[in-house]
């Protein structure tokens, strides 16, 4: 009797449209940026799905099991920005008893991603869909022709070139203030040493999915560095015979391999990974240069370090399933002495110049297996700009000043390191963004 009572039950909430077991949507989100555009939904538990493509017009369609069409995913709508470059709009409805539909209406053909992610970090189950343009660009080509950030009004960074000239002034007068008696910042060469384009590529620390360290005031690591990328940017842009690549320029995340080819396919000279550190104590400060090691990490505290920054990836989400037929070519080439020799060299006049602006966290530049400095062609350092885990430095952060300092310390040990060690000429020198 019970049985078929039980039975009855379940008939009665299938035919109301309601899951006997349903999973309740903890968030959505939706991350635009100029390669992808990305949907999160976020569930107190796995959920089972189907995908598929439909065509005339192009959708990307996502059936989903046990779960009700709840406001969240109905507003998924209002938060695609009209400009997104692949995602026209979305459409959520129920298809049938216990399912949901989400339809995503596309701008094009495109390639999804659809996959899981295990609870990580400050997050639940998470669906995760991936919109990639049908044909992504080529492995080696360039980034698209940009005209230069002071001459592109539309652009965040170029809305920076201004501001940072301003703050420029108050920062060199702090950083002479601040030098150490002994300290010999580089003097600026009326004609630098190094005769083509140098480029410079800057990457923001995590991003998106990934917010990277939290301060005790709420500061998330992420805009911190999307900032300070943004700043060293405008500076660079200022200097002769030198250029900035930003890897990113808005909140998405990036995977850290993907990272790596960017700055190469943007053949850069040099490559910067801009963040903001954090441990367990709040009492800890300074800053920090840490360089690609072949042997293992310099110290307990650098082989921490690169352990959390590497498992961006499994917070920000990665689709494991993809497999990157350039993964080996910037992941596995341990035999790249030159590329950390130099590396130890650029980070160690990087080093002397934030020295002159904030405490230095150690003295020397640490080295530890950050995937993020892999590249086997360019020189490459992690720059900590100070622990936002610190409540005094996280407020440090986030003032304008010493962002302008950060981004006129780095600049000088770039061209200190430069003066030293020209590098090559190359063909593509004249390439512009």
């Amino acid at each position: 009797m019970r049985r078929a009572l039980a039975a009855l039950i379940t008939c009665w909430l299938a035919c109301l449209g309601l899951s006997v077991s349903a999973v309740e949507i903890k968030a959505a989100r939706v991350w635009p940026s100029p390669e992808y555009t990305r949907i999160t939904i976020e569930l107190d538990d796995a959920v089972t799905f189907k995908q598929f493509q439909l065509k005339n017009p192009e959708r990307v369609v996502l059936d989903l099991e046990g779960v009700q069409p709840e406001s969240m995913l109905v507003e998924l709508a209002t938060r695609v920005p009209p400009q997104d470059a692949f995602i026209a709009g979305i459409r959520v409805a129920r298809n049938r008893p216990g399912v949901t539909r989400l339809v995503v209406e596309v701008k094009g053909e495109v390639k999804p991603q659809v996959f899981t992610l295990k609870p990580m970090a400050e997050y639940g189950h998470r669906l995760v869909l991936d919109v990639y343009p049908a044909a992504p660009p080529a492995p080696n080509k360039p980034p698209e022709d940009l005209p230069p950030a002071a001459a592109n009004p539309e652009t965040v960074t170029a809305r920076l070139v201004e501001k940072t000239a301003k703050d420029a002034a108050k920062a060199d007068a702090k950083t002479a203030e601040a030098r150490p008696a002994g300290g010999k910042p580089a003097k600026d060469a009326a004609k630098p040493a190094y005769t083509r384009l140098i480029t410079v590529a800057i990457d923001a620390g995590h991003g998106g999915e990934d917010p990277g360290a939290r301060g005790a005031n709420g500061s998330r690591e992420k805009d911190i560095t999307l900032s300070v990328a943004r700043r060293l940017k405008a500076v660079i842009d200022k200097q002769p015979n030198l250029r900035a690549y930003l890897t990113r320029d808005a909140d998405y995340f990036i995977p850290l391999h993907e990272r790596v080819n960017k700055a190469r396919r943007a053949q850069a000279d040099l490559f910067m990974s801009i963040h903001a550190d954090a441990f367990i104590k709040p009492h800890a400060r300074g800053s920090s240069v840490f360089a690609l090691s072949e042997k293992g990490a310099t110290s307990a505290a650098a082989k921490w370090l690169a352990k959390r920054e590497n498992d961006a990836d499994l917070i920000g989400g990665i689709n494991i399933d993809v497999k990157d037929v350039h993964l080996k070519q910037t992941l596995i080439d341990l035999s790249q002495t030159a590329q950390i020799a130099d590396s130890l060299k650029v980070g160690r006049a990087v080093l002397d110049e934030l020295g002159g602006i904030n405490q230095l966290h150690k003295g020397q530049v640490e080295q530890a297996g950050f995937a993020v400095l892999k590249a086997p062609d360019i020189p490459s350092i992690l720059v900590e700009t100070a622990f936002i885990s610190n409540p005094e430095e996280e407020k440090r952060l986030n003032d304008d000043d010493y962002q302008a300092q950060l981004a006129e310390a780095i600049v000088a040990g770039i061209k200190r390191y430069l003066e030293k060690n020209p590098p090559l000429a190359r063909a593509h020198a004249t390439h512009q963004f």
